[in-house]
């Protein structure tokens, strides 16, 4: 008998060992005990991969599929666009892969930056254009327009809209695909919304010292809190108050300001709020104009002790908006005045006081020029938001791609450096000015002034 057929017999014995035979729904799949071990331990099919008997399983064989597809590439097929993701997730709990599905849906390196293009429009109802838009990890979005709040399904197949009480939105956040946290600068109380229901679950409001009411200025979100920035309806007064996002109660209060006079600077209220989970810190930022042009500042605060852990104070070319990195460990900002993208290393932060007096400035443009600064405030209105390892900044009707430079092992260059991309292949991606950025799964959601629709930039199809 020839060599190669006494090898085949001696190891067909061990690859069916090793084959895994599931009958579920009335389908047999077949697969590997390395396969179904990449489920975890704690889970069902890692039990099934340790028995390695035939086994029934009086379950969806459809949804099966997709989940053993996961297993098998660390990815979802393209057909998971069919299913409801609820469903789906819902079913990975039976078998106990749920953190694999919810991660791989979630995974930032699921967008590709590079090749992000236009792929469609999201049209709204009403002439109301969008005044803000919160995306959940998964790539649902729910949209403000006028009073009422538009959601899409993670497929962005599906879509429906409430009616709420107030007269516009300036502050939307996605708690989950179905629930929402709403808010206004002219409206008093934090509203959290059932969206499939078209209720108010509870309202959430802030009791300041002259027991007026309290507008909402910005909302943010980590794991385990909801983060809301209130002022008093006469703008005497403003505080961050932080709750448990299961039961909604008040935590605690931080960041609490009283004005006096004409003392604007010590008591600016926060317009936006950001987890900054690497540090177990808050981001919080505000700026206004005033005569002498545009001031503000950026704290980072320790919501355990209530304290500011470093403090950013901007007099010369102030932020028109900031965003902050996990991945990169760094700030972004685009100056109002200039117009120009800087970056801050937040492991410097802390050694640095950046006031008035103090002339170590922790902000390097990252560009090789720095634009002069005449006074017409060109970065009025920009955008600027980070999504994985990349930094995304609206200019006007533009959107730049920056993305971090590895610097030569010489030490020649100082600071770190970031360089501007093309994205996609369209040659005309400019349009009326940005008004909005949200990012979701491999999707990148974008509002234009005056238009009633969210375009859907999309990159790469891996993991969906």
């Amino acid at each position: 008998m020839p060599s190669f057929d006494i090898c085949c017999l001696e190891t067909e014995p061990e690859l069916n060992r090793n084959v895994v035979s599931i009958n579920v729904g009335g389908r047999i799949f077949q697969t590997t005990k390395q396969t179904l071990t990449q489920a975890g331990p704690k889970s069902l099919l890692y039990r099934l991969a340790e028995t390695g008997s035939d086994r029934f399983l009086d379950r969806d064989p459809d949804q099966f599929s997709l989940l053993l597809s996961l297993l098998r590439s660390g990815t979802l097929p393209s057909k998971v666009k069919d299913f409801d993701l609820r469903d789906l997730i819902e079913e990975s709990r039976f078998y106990g892969v749920e953190s694999l599905l919810t991660s791989s849906l979630s995974d930032p390196s699921h967008l590709d930056a590079f090749a992000l293009r236009k792929s469609s429009e999201l049209p709204l109802n009403g002439r109301d254009t969008p005044s803000a838009i919160a995306s959940t990890p998964f790539g649902s979005l729910h949209v403000s327009h006028g009073s009422k709040i538009t959601s899409f399904d993670w497929s962005l197949t599906r879509k429906s809209t409430i009616l709420t009480q107030f007269t516009a939105i300036d502050s939307l956040l996605a708690i989950s695909p179905d629930i929402a946290a709403a808010g206004a600068t002219d409206f008093s109380g934090l509203q959290i919304l059932d969206l499939q229901k078209g209720r108010v679950k509870q309202v959430l409001n802030w009791e300041n010292a002259t027991r007026s009411g309290s507008t909402v200025q910005a909302i943010g979100s980590s794991g385990k809190f909801l983060f809301t920035s209130f002022e008093s309806s006469r703008r005497n007064s403003n505080s961050i108050l932080v709750y448990d996002m299961n039961t909604l109660n008040p935590v605690i209060e931080i960041a609490r300001n009283e004005i006096f006079g004409a003392d604007l600077d010590s008591a600016i209220p926060a317009t936006k709020l950001r987890w900054v989970s690497g540090y177990g810190l808050l981001m919080a930022s505000g700026s206004h104009s005033g005569l002498s042009g545009v001031s503000g500042n950026i704290k980072f605060w320790d919501i355990r002790s209530g304290n500011v852990a470093f403090e950013l104070k901007e007099k010369v070319d102030c932020f028109a908006d900031v965003c902050v990195s996990d991945n990169m460990n760094v700030l972004f900002k685009v100056g109002v005045s200039s117009g120009e993208v800087f970056n801050a290393d937040l492991r410097c932060l802390g050694t640095v006081n950046n006031d008035a007096n103090d002339n170590s400035n922790p902000w390097m443009c990252v560009e090789n020029r720095r634009k002069v600064v005449n006074g017409k405030k060109e970065g009025l209105g920009c955008k600027i938001e980070s999504h994985g390892n990349q930094v995304f900044c609206s200019k006007g009707g533009d959107i730049e791609l920056w993305s971090e430079v590895a610097a030569g092992s010489e030490g020649r260059l100082k600071g770190r450096v970031f360089r501007k991309n093309v994205m996609g292949r369209v040659k005309a991606m400019g349009g009326l000015k940005v008004t909005n950025l949200a990012f979701g799964g491999n999707k990148m959601f974008v509002t234009r002034k005056d238009q009633q629709a969210v375009e859907v930039w999309q990159g790469s199809t891996r993991g969906l």
